[in-house]
């Protein structure tokens, strides 16, 4: 959003917009609310409305971060008339997604769920990312598509290796791999890991 261009509407939403961009283009530390509110064009004491300070606008970052996220990942883990392998590599590439695109943003989010002071808003939601996956690894087992195994285990196997891959690709680290061939692969290995020795994939 440039700057002067906000004038009606939502104000937090195009302050959250405006922060997540300033979010990948310098990172925490050049979010200030002045400067938002420089750049949307409005009085310096109107983002005070909606955060009481940056500390707060850093939690709201984190908070839609991690909703966004988890919409994402339900869509995938509960889409219709799809096998529920297919559905594990869905909500692979949909975590994959996210997190190429909000690289800066997905920093941030674990962050805020990892620090002393977090929210509760933040720790739930954070914690929910984390058992969709679990619960469609559970599912997963019951169809016999997958390994025995506490399915939160499994869960944080499976994020060490989308994850990983992630960062790979936000470091510019894959060298000449293009990023859906390397995310194939990784969905592939990741699969055939997780299931079990003799069972048939349904």
């Amino acid at each position: 959003m440039a700057e002067g261009s906000y004038h009606h509407g939502n104000l937090r939403t195009a302050l959250l917009e405006r922060a997540e961009a300033v979010l990948a283009e310098s990172g925490a530390d050049g979010l200030s609310l002045r400067s938002l509110a420089r750049d949307l064009g409005v009085s310096h004491a109107a983002p005070s409305r909606h955060f009481r300070d940056r500390q707060a606008l850093l939690d709201a970052l984190a908070v839609s971060g991690f909703a966004t996220l988890n919409a994402a990942m339900r869509a995938a883990a509960e889409a219709p008339g799809l096998p529920v392998t297919a559905r594990l590599a869905a909500l692979g590439r949909a975590y994959l997604g996210f997190a190429v695109q909000h690289a800066a943003l997905l920093d941030l989010m674990f962050t805020a769920k990892h620090a002393e002071d977090s929210s509760t808003e933040v720790r739930e939601l954070g914690h929910d990312c984390l058992e969709i996956v679990a619960r469609l690894i559970a599912e997963a087992q019951q169809a016999g598509a997958v390994r025995e195994g506490d399915p939160v285990r499994l869960a944080l196997v499976a994020f060490s290796a989308t994850h990983g891959l992630a960062m790979l690709a936000v470091g510019s680290l894959l060298d000449d791999t293009p990023l859906a061939d390397a995310t194939d692969l990784t969905l592939d290995v990741l699969l055939a890991g997780l299931r079990p020795d003799r069972a048939a994939t349904p």
